[in-house]
């Protein structure tokens, strides 16, 4: 059985969907105190009035940094939502530095899987880098390093529904795509739990490709919807003419090109040791999200 750890427990970018989704395990839990730092204390009214210390707080900001991870024990670093390559390090030193200079005794970090610069997510590279800034604090910590989140699928699912076929430059690559949900839970469970170095990998309980993505959307859709494979050129270029922009298609290509180089091809019992629970299946996650995957496409 784990030991419980003492706060104050600090969530960064607690506005977030992944930040807001810890909080409220840790209101659940009844671990506390806890320390909510965003960039919108705005958003975050209602938590106020459940006894969460709300602070403004912004990675870009070093001097907002203090004041927010002040008597803050352990920390959940959540990395930042910057694309682009370069803008995301810097932050995320800030607020390593941040946290060893107040303190903290702990900290914990969502990393990636695959972080490594060979990956042809750009991003990798800065989580490969924030990982070595937080083991070079001397601090202890866990790695989280999350897996792709089941439910980016809601965002083509239901164009690929409506089409009749899921388009993806993936080629034959598997996923062990993991919920935010669970990513949220093994983040709790971190922060309240563990002690030491540790690096883990947080996945869902199996590897899927998206030819099995394509079978369950048929499932769901009542109807044969195959998984037609493109080259990473063309789908950017299919991307771009359906109006997104070409930085963007190049980002969200590339994940299926480290889904096709086998990047993501990671399965582990790692969320089920930390939290005591597996994590949920593809299909009933997206059996679970039916009425939205079945709903018109947006644009």
């Amino acid at each position: 059985m784990a030991t419980r750890q003492n706060g104050p427990f600090i969530v960064t970018g607690a506005s977030g969907q992944l930040g807001r989704l810890v909080v409220d395990q840790l209101l659940q839990a009844g671990a506390g105190p806890i320390i909510a730092v965003t960039r919108n204390p705005e958003k975050l009214a209602d938590l106020r009035n459940k006894g969460v210390d709300v602070r403004k707080g912004d990675f870009k900001d070093p001097a907002s940094l203090g004041p927010a991870f002040a008597g803050g024990k352990r920390i959940l670093i959540i990395s930042t939502d910057d694309l682009e390559r370069g803008k995301r390090l810097p932050a995320h030193s800030n607020a390593v530095a941040a946290a060893k200079a107040a303190g903290v005794g702990h900290i914990v970090y969502t990393s990636f899987v695959g972080p490594v610069p060979e990956s042809p997510i750009g991003f990798a590279y800065d989580h490969q880098e924030t990982e070595k800034l937080i083991a070079g604090t001397g601090l202890d910590y866990t790695i989280l390093r999350n897996n792709f989140y089941t439910d980016l699928l809601l965002m083509n699912g239901p164009q690929s529904i409506a089409m009749g076929k899921h388009f993806a430059a993936a080629a034959d690559g598997k996923t062990g795509y993991v919920t935010r949900a669970d990513c949220a839970r093994a983040a709790a469970a971190a922060l309240t739990q563990e002690s030491g170095k540790k690096t883990l990998t947080i996945t869902g309980p199996e590897a899927l490709s998206q030819a099995d993505v394509a079978a369950i959307l048929s499932e769901i859709a009542g109807k044969t919807i195959p998984y037609v494979p493109l080259p990473p050129a063309d789908l950017v270029r299919a991307m771009v003419q359906k109006g997104l922009s070409e930085f963007l298609a190049r980002v969200f290509v590339s994940f299926d090109e480290a889904m096709a180089q086998g990047y993501m091809n990671i399965v582990t019992d790692d969320l089920k040791t930390l939290t005591g629970r597996p994590g949920q299946s593809v299909r009933d996650f997206l059996t679970a999200h039916k009425a939205a995957l079945l709903a018109p496409p947006r644009g």
